[in-house]
């Protein structure tokens, strides 16, 4: 097998990790994950400002107090922390390295910023490829720019085993395992529902490692003696994140989650197996990001009565003096009734404002929610003082066909290669469901029910054929009003402005209750904010899951969305959280679950 670590997954994780990750016990790769649609952004203002910047300056402060020690352990490090400007980054590595008195052997992989005269940045998720041809001629490091996330371990793997583009079951398991780890310690107990059962509440949860296997089997692991837990549902929950349909798109593959079998195989260790691949799409996917204009917001705190007339008045406050163009109003009713302090007894009304131009959306905005502060409702105050606006990005999603990609990898010695795309390639029709029972037999290792959904090839979220909810098996029973996240766990995320919601059964009776009850329309009355989006909705049976993707959640993206919670990395608690009427019988075994 090849063991492959986590060290980092976005950027701004935790700063010591590579040093934890070195230290902690053995490793053949330590992959290192540092961008997101929102980094992209932020690294395409830093290389306007300074064509020599773009990549993630943080990697290199971690490198200089672990570098030695990874060559000595001959341990091969492989990061897309080069951002915009993977040579640079590489460039930097090999000044650090001058300096600290050491050689290390630095390729690199580009070819995915693309020429968008109307656009910020412009970069095409490439494949796994260029990264296994650096290891193949001796790198002792790796830097890349915009690869998917789980290419960071298919890349050391494929070199490692020496796969051949059509190896689609291997490629497809590997990129199952660089999917559970890409995240750092979300894998290992950050982040997940039933936070409190773990041995140490993840206190401070240790880092994920994959031990890939030739067949792209692998096992989920962390080093000994490190916080967190790797469980079952630890690596489920990590599965449903950010995904769209059953077939998760990628450069490479097209994986099939519905086939992933999730099984303890002892302590912190899980091993995923029976993974099934397809041809890649013949396009890759682009990620768009530009500017977008300014914006700013100002917090009023509305205390004690009246609290719908206070807000309605400070809205045709600012109305009058900035105009309605581009103001947002959202009123969140934290006040309680006859509450004993100001705080227990107040809402917050968010007000934001989003122009092209800075003035208006600066002081000219902020200023004017101050003035109101001696002439609008009784106890007028703000959370803030006035403040300039801020810039702002969107993030949008476009494609290219693979061929139209120069996707080359830079040896150590400045060699550069081509990566061919891939030979065999699919555009896969949508299916019709699977059947009710259809279900992975591991002695098989095949797939019940017939052909595998669908996917279309507009990214690697995309995929498969929305499914109805299947007629409830659970039956009469009585029932008990409880919080869903007694026998429900969840895990939520964004990708560009819509959210994906993965729900997941702890025991397979409640997997049956869930997968019959939570439909299309219930999560619209669980989540009111759901309604009026398109909604999507994928089974994973083999993971006890049901999987949303909810489409506009998040406005334009991330970066210009208003929403309180602006990634939406809290929906799936807000609807765990939730009450509702669930079988007697499931609540009881839950607990005990």
């Amino acid at each position: 097998m090849i063991r492959i670590g986590n060290a980092s997954g976005f950027y701004g994780d935790r700063f010591t990790a590579w040093r934890e990750m070195l230290d902690g016990g053995d490793l053949d790769v330590l992959t290192g994950d540092y961008l997101a649609e929102l980094t992209m952004l932020i690294l395409g203002r830093d290389r306007a400002r300074d064509p020599a910047l773009g990549y993630a300056k943080t990697f290199l402060r971690q490198l200089e107090t672990t570098l030695g020690t990874a060559l000595d352990k001959r341990v091969k490090l492989v990061t897309n922390a080069g951002g915009l400007h993977p040579a640079g980054l590489a460039a930097a590595i090999e000044s650090l390295a001058a300096r600290l008195g050491l050689k290390p052997r630095i390729g690199y992989v580009e070819g995915d910023a693309l020429a968008r005269p109307d656009a910020l940045t412009a970069n095409a998720y490439l494949g796994a490829f260029g990264i296994a041809a650096c290891l193949d001629a001796g790198a002792d490091i790796v830097v890349t720019g915009r690869v998917t996330d789980a290419a960071l371990v298919v890349g050391p793997a494929a070199a490692h085993y020496g796969w051949a583009r059509d190896d689609f079951d291997a490629l497809a398991g590997a990129t199952v395992a660089g999917h559970v780890i890409e995240c750092g310690a979300q894998a290992t107990g950050g982040n997940f529902s039933f936070f409190t059962e773990l041995p140490d509440g993840a206190r401070r949860p240790g880092f994920p490692i994959a031990e890939v296997h030739e067949d792209g089997s692998s096992v989920i692991t962390k080093h000994p003696c490190t916080g967190g837990a790797v469980t079952v549902e630890t690596v489920t929950a990590q599965l449903l994140y950010e995904i769209g349909g059953p077939a998760y798109l990628g450069p490479d593959v097209v994986t099939r989650l519905d086939t992933v079998v999730v099984t303890e195989q002892g302590p912190d260790r899980v091993a995923l197996t029976h993974v099934k691949g397809n041809p890649p799409p013949p396009t890759l996917k682009v990620g768009v990001a530009n500017l977008g204009g300014f914006r700013n917001a100002m917090t009023f705190v509305l205390c004690g009565l009246d609290i719908e007339a206070k807000a309605a008045l400070v809205r045709a406050q600012l109305e009058d003096a900035v105009g309605t163009e581009g103001l947002e109003f959202t009123l969140a009713r934290t006040d309680h009734p006859d509450a004993v302090d100001t705080e227990a007894a107040s809402a917050l009304l968010h007000c934001h404002l989003k122009d092209q131009d800075p003035k208006r959306a600066g002081r000219a905005f902020s200023a004017a929610a101050v003035e109101l502060a001696l002439a609008s409702y009784p106890g007028c105050t703000l959370t803030t003082p006035p403040g300039d606006a801020t810039p702002f990005g969107v993030f949008t999603a476009d494609s290219v066909p693979q061929e139209a990609v120069e996707h080359t990898a830079v040896l150590p010695g400045g060699a550069h290669v081509k990566i061919a795309p891939p030979k065999h390639t699919a555009t896969m029709q949508p299916a019709g469901n699977q059947p009710p029972d259809a279900r992975l037999d591991p002695a098989q290792g095949s797939q019940a029910g017939g052909e595998p959904p669908g996917a279309s090839a507009e990214g690697p979220q995309a995929g498969g054929q929305p499914q109805t909810a299947s007629p409830q098996r659970a039956g009469s029973q009585e029932t008990t009003r409880v919080a869903l996240g007694t026998i429900l766990g969840a895990r939520s995320g964004d990708k560009g402005g819509d959210a994906n919601l993965g729900v997941w059964a702890r025991t397979d009776e409640a997997a049956d209750w869930l997968l019959g009850w939570l439909t299309e329309d219930r999560l619209s009355q669980l989540l009111p904010e759901t309604a009026a989006l398109t909604v999507e909705r994928y089974e994973l049976r083999n993971l006890r899951a049901v999987n949303f993707v909810i489409r506009g959640l998040l406005g334009q993206g991330v970066a210009a969305s208003t929403r309180f919670d602006p990634q939406a990395k809290a929906l799936g608690e807000l609807l765990r959280a939730r009450v509702a009427d669930v079988p007697a019988a499931l609540v009881a075994r839950g607990s005990a679950a």
